[in-house]
């Protein structure tokens, strides 16, 4: 008997002493017929942001991209047969692109989206012939008395991309991706760098203008990737050059691309 009794006077104990614990954990509201409970504890709380937090960083789009430019004609065909000035150096003529912000609206989880954001565009055109540049008219006059050891022509753009997106995975970071779309840009200005060289001393010049470049262009875009890792090509549908001056000229780039 003495031994049961014992017994239960350390279970009584043992869960006083607990109770006690918990209850100096918890806090007890009492109004009326509801009771809140405040109870504080040692768990940890998860700091990362949640999927609803998460989505702008769920695109394709913020990263670097660079890679070679080719100018083509109406046709989609790199030779300008009446126009020889047009044909640019590939291994002189690249694009780089900067894009900063992003935002995905998605359509189905994060496995279909439509892609937006916005993006800085640097453009040089590197040409084969020797042209003399005009500021204020075109860019394509044929200079016949000096020759040109750098000729290139340069262009700063804005641009806003709106791109249907499919990835494999539900994470942005892991599984392929393909997203493709239209990407339009504004120029923020423009300029030429040339270098001739007269009785072997190299005269450098570098001149802002317009160079009758459009204002603004628009290109059909395709990217398709692994990861952070992928591939981009762009064309232009709109010329590069206004028409009234000269022929229609479609940039064509593509190249690599590293996402944020």
């Amino acid at each position: 008997m003495k031994t049961g009794l014992f017994i239960t006077f350390i279970f009584f104990v043992f869960g006083y002493a607990n109770s006690q614990e918990e209850e100096a954990d918890t806090t007890r509201i009492q109004l009326k017929e509801k009771l809140i409970l405040i109870i504080k504890n040692n768990d940890t709380i998860d700091a990362a942001p949640d999927e609803k937090e998460l989505k702008h960083f769920e695109a394709h789009w913020a990263g670097i991209e660079f890679g070679p430019t080719i100018l083509m004609n109406g046709a989609m065909k790199s030779s300008f047969p009446n126009d020889k000035h047009w044909e640019n150096d590939p291994g002189k003529s690249f694009s780089w692109n900067f894009n900063f912000a992003e935002y995905k609206f998605k359509i189905y989880k994060n496995y279909i989206g439509l892609t937006t954001g916005l993006g800085l565009n640097w453009t040089q055109i590197g040409l084969k012939n020797n042209i003399l540049n005009d500021s204020d008219s075109l860019w394509a006059f044929k200079d016949t008395i000096n020759d040109y050891k750098k000729n290139k022509l340069r262009a700063v753009y804005l641009t806003v991309p709106l791109m249907l997106e499919f990835c494999t995975n539900g994470k942005s970071d892991k599984g392929f991706y393909l997203a493709a779309g239209v990407i339009g840009g504004v120029r923020l200005g423009s300029s030429t760098k040339q270098v001739i060289e007269e009785d072997k001393t190299k005269i450098r010049s570098k001149t802002k203008g317009v160079y009758g470049l459009n204002a603004f262009r628009m290109d059909a875009a395709v990217k398709l990737g692994y990861k952070d890792i992928g591939i981009f090509a762009n064309y232009n549908l709109l010329p590069l050059f206004d028409t009234d001056k000269t022929v229609g000229v479609y940039p064509l780039t593509f190249g690599l691309t590293v996402n944020f």
